[in-house]
């Protein structure tokens, strides 16, 4: 049996970061929203687990075997072979780890003959990562928490459009976060108007804050960061718009798409 997955991308249209907690952790404000950027997840029954990957950029260990292992601890999962086709770039702040782990526990019930419950998916989505149950709802999603504390928001009544980009500079989680501690700012509510906002633009390489830029002079209604980054998004009024958009940026940066919302 061969199943398979999509798994999409997110931007942050919000993202407010609180201070650490007694955890450890910082509790986060956000507005998801997925997008038609995509990994496909190809999964085969096999006789043991194996992950390969046409990406050099991914680990042997990652998302994906920690939730095929933990699907295999806790169900009757059998044993299978994944390869991964990467479009989501690493270390974008675009959920492409997060969202492979999610399509591994949302494909799981076509190899299983007992279905897990909506809270057993949540919870191995939580023991994964913070930003992995988004990818269980998808859509958009107001977060709270961790990220994991979701609430479901209507969707645009028209699909919104997006051009997204990411510059050769990259940034790693811990460290952007170890930038924001060092400042002091406020933890904002969240907005009552469909406004762009992002904490991690505070600390995001410069490339990135130049391509919002490039992004916002090219005919975007607004642009900023996704996640901790380095990715940034434009909102364009049409597909034209944003695809007339990429081709002039395809200059200027290493990765450039165009998406819509889902």
């Amino acid at each position: 049996m061969q199943v398979k997955v999509l798994c999409p991308a997110k931007i942050n249209l919000f993202l407010s970061v609180g201070k650490l907690d007694h955890r450890g952790y910082h509790p986060i404000r956000t507005i998801f929203q997925a997008i038609s950027l995509y990994d496909t997840l190809t999964i085969t029954v096999a006789d043991s687990l194996s992950f390969t990957c046409d990406s050099t950029d991914v680990p042997s260990e990652n998302t994906v075997t920690k939730a095929a292992r933990l699907m295999q601890e806790i169900a009757d999962y059998p044993p299978v072979a994944i390869h991964l086709e990467k479009c989501i770039p690493t270390q974008s702040g675009m959920g492409g780890g997060s969202s492979d782990a999610a399509g591994v526990i949302q494909s799981a019930s076509q190899f299983m003959t007992i279905r897990l419950s909506d809270h057993e998916r949540k919870a191995i989505a939580k023991s994964i990562g913070a930003d992995v149950p988004f990818f269980l709802v998808g859509g958009r999603a107001k977060g709270e928490g961790y990220g994991e504390k979701l609430t479901p928001l209507p969707s645009p009544a028209t699909p919104e459009w997006y051009v997204i980009a990411q510059p050769q500079d990259r940034c790693s989680t811990g460290d952007t976060f170890a930038k924001l501690d060092a400042l002091e700012y406020e933890w904002l509510p969240f907005p009552t108007s469909d406004t762009l906002y992002n904490d991690f633009e505070r600390v995001a390489p410069c490339g990135s804050l130049e391509l919002i830029e490039q992004i916002l002079s090219r005919g975007a209604r607004d642009a900023g960061l996704t996640g901790s980054g380095s990715a940034v998004f434009g909102r364009f009024p049409n597909q034209e718009s944003a695809n007339l958009a990429a081709t002039q940026l395809e200059k200027l940066a290493p990765f450039v798409r165009v998406a819509h919302s889902l």
